[in-house]
């Protein structure tokens, strides 16, 4: 930040003054001061050295703080004493550890003043004017607990802190359950919890407690040692019960039970600590620096005046760093009283900031150093589940089903009853009846759910209807949820039964429709191949029919028009030439041909027998004995000279119609004559015998 134009924040000199760059200075200034290191002295007269290679860490120091190198060198290594009541003053040489301890003392002092300007310049800038606002946001970074291997003062003050802080989060934390209930008509009364207030008395307690009897420690001139203070704490508040001993601590030390977990704390150097003085010298080093910055936090006037400076007999008592923070603290309480504070609590889940990583021990005692272990107690004491009249009908609509026929009056005793009834909006009375069927539902649910050992007494249902809310506790929520799980296993039940049973309907309906589909295809495919045959068939039978009539044409033509005349005999330069298998061939095709002739005109006619010999007529085969099966019949020789020739016995051939004209017609008919096809009387030379 920059001051501007004009008057500087804080009464600094020149406007436009670069006061980031000055602050800067001062801490580099500081920082080049923590390096500083002293030896120690042969003799104790005289002062501690410089060690080596720190000479260059002064003067730049000086420098930059504006400083004189000398006055701070002998400041850090020579205390000035006053004493008497002349006010002597005596300069003494430091010890090595009273060097390192005013080295830390200035710089410290240096920072505590520049913090708290930062702090007021911020605020100045920021804030209005009180006339112009009424209201505030705040925010405060709490205290955490803490408990180390080794405590000390610094501990003490922040664990004091956190029992303040802890007591003012659980009685607002009370306060406000009481006005919810208030608000929503319950009469409810709380119960007792643990309260902190004990652990107060011992540390901030009146007449005597820890804090009380480490400022008197402080204000005694003399020496005080740790054994010592720690058997005046165990005497001086033996009987309180937050105050622990450590007995196998070869230290001395006192434990204080905290709401969080005891804690030891070491008496070494608590005292000292608890002092926290500033050499006026010190003071006086600072008032010369010519640093713009360092003259405004320290003031030449008389004003600043150190506890050293009044008279011993005059002198008022000197603030303890206890005193300061009890002081503070009180006014940040008297703060929080006067608003309307929100908690946030900061869980860390681990200590090495590794991320998916949560340490349950670590998380549980964050939990408990941050008081929500005893917060949980005391919700769970009252009505820790609060549930909305719009969300708890939506979840919990279900339970109507449970609703008997016949009120059981649970509404009367669960409604609330506030002194004033307020009228309710359009939204609440749809809910109510809604709200009031569920409630009803709730003693058959209990029913249903108790085991056949418990009592059968009626006890009252821990469930209350407020206003707007429904408060109800751990075990009433878990039965809730059981009876809802158990509405929503019995509508699943449901919902697979109606599924189930529509899928094996539709699946009866396809199978039904596939059967139909089957037999229709089926039938098709039927009638389609019976046509195709019956199609088939009538061509054949056209076929059958054309080509029996043609070579009954031929027949009756051939019987007709023509007459017997010896075949003549085949050359025999022709039979010789051709081939043995061949000639065969010629004369089996010569045989077979009048067969066929036969055989298609008496198909109708001839049946049985008669088939058989015309078959052996114009087969030429022998019906002698076998001997004679190989004989070469003479017709081969002659050959056919007519389709009348070689008959075999007397066949005679009929038909219904003769295609050929006068073929049915006998001049002399009589009874032991055959009509039929031409009447064909084949005679033959040789009697055939059969």
């Amino acid at each position: 930040m920059r001051g501007s134009s004009g008057t500087s924040p804080r009464g600094l000199p020149s406007p436009g003054y670069p006061i980031q760059k000055t602050v800067w200075k001062v801490l580099a200034g500081l920082l080049h001061l923590g390096n500083v290191h002293f030896a120690d002295s042969e003799d104790e007269a005289q002062p501690c050295q410089l060690m080596d290679g720190t000479k260059v860490s002064v003067r730049t120091s000086a420098s930059l703080l504006q400083l004189s190198e000398d006055m701070l060198l002998e400041t850090m290594q020579i205390r000035t004493i006053k004493a008497g009541k002349q006010q002597q003053v005596f300069r003494k040489p430091c010890s090595r550890a009273e060097c390192d301890t005013r080295r830390d003392c200035l710089a410290k002092l240096i920072y505590a003043r520049l913090f708290d300007w930062l702090v007021s310049v911020i605020n100045s800038s920021i804030c209005a004017d009180s006339s112009s606002w009424t209201a505030f946001i705040g925010l405060l970074d709490v205290y955490g607990f803490e408990s180390f291997p080794d405590n000390s003062l610094e501990q003490l003050c922040i664990n004091y802190a956190n029992e303040k802080l802890q007591q003012h989060f659980v009685a607002h934390y009370l306060r406000a359950q009481q006005e919810e209930y208030a608000v929503e008509g319950l009469e409810w009364s709380f119960v007792n919890y643990q309260d902190n207030q004990t652990c107060l008395d011992l540390l901030e307690g009146s007449p005597i407690s820890i804090c009380s009897l480490i400022n008197e420690e402080c204000r005694l001139n003399r020496p005080s040692s740790a054994a010592q203070l720690q058997t005046r704490i165990e005497r001086a508040l033996a009987g309180q019960p937050r105050l622990g001993h450590s007995k196998l601590s070869r230290e001395p030390s006192f434990v204080v039970l905290h709401f969080a977990g005891p804690v030891r704390y070491h008496t070494e150097g608590l005292v000292e600590k608890n002092k926290d003085p500033v050499p006026p010298e010190l003071t006086g080093l600072l008032q010369q620096s010519q640093d713009p910055l360092l003259m405004m936090l320290f003031p030449a006037n008389p004003e600043e005046k150190t506890q050293e400076d009044s008279s011993g007999q005059s002198r008022a008592p000197a603030l303890t760093v206890v005193s300061k923070f009890k002081a503070s603290l009180e006014q940040l309480l008297q703060v929080l009283h006067s608003t309307t504070p929100h908690y946030i609590r900061c869980i860390k889940p681990n200590s090495q900031n590794q991320p998916q990583t949560f340490l349950q021990e670590e998380v549980l005692s964050q939990l408990e150093a941050c008081g929500l272990v005893e917060t949980i107690h005391i919700s769970a004491a009252g009505f820790p589940i609060r549930v909305s009249h719009q969300n708890f009908v939506e979840r919990y609509k279900l339970l109507r089903r449970l609703r008997p026929h016949t009120s059981s009056g649970l509404w009367g005793l669960c409604s609330a009853k506030g002194p004033t009834e307020q009228p309710l909006c359009a939204k609440e009375a749809t809910l109510q009846p809604l709200l009031q069927d569920i409630l009803h539902a709730l003693p058959a649910l209990i029913e249903t759910a108790r085991t056949p050992g418990d009592p059968a007494e009626t006890t009252q249902v821990p469930l209350y209807c407020g206003r707007t809310k429904i408060f109800m506790t751990d075990s009433m929520l878990e039965l809730l949820e059981c009876g809802r799980a158990q509405m929503l296993e019995q509508c699943a039940r449901c919902i697979q039964c109606g599924w189930r049973r529509h899928r094996l309907q539709k699946q009866e309906k396809q199978r039904r429709a596939a059967v139909l589909l089957q037999a229709a295809v089926r039938s098709w495919l039927t009638r389609k191949h019976i046509r195709r045959l019956h199609t088939a068939a009538t061509v054949i039978k056209r076929a059958w029919h054309r080509w029996r009539i043609r070579m009954a044409c031929l027949a009756s033509k051939e019987l007709d028009g023509m007459e017997e005349k010896p075949m003549p005999q085949a050359p025999s330069s022709l039979s010789s030439s051709l081939p043995a298998a061949h000639t065969k061939l010629l004369g089996a095709i010569i045989h077979l041909w009048p067969l066929g002739l036969v055989l298609a005109n008496s198909a109708v006619g001839v049946r049985g027998f008669q088939r058989k010999l015309v078959a052996h007529a114009c087969l030429r085969l022998p019906t002698g004995s076998p001997s004679n099966k190989f004989q070469t019949p003479q017709q081969d020789e002659a050959g056919i000279t007519s389709i009348r020739a070689l008959p075999r016995g007397s066949i005679k051939f009929h038909c219904r119609k003769s295609p050929l004209q006068y073929a049915d017609i006998c001049p002399e008919p009589s009874d032991s004559s055959v009509t039929g096809f031409n009447q064909i009387l084949l005679e033959r030379h040789r009697p055939v015998q059969v």
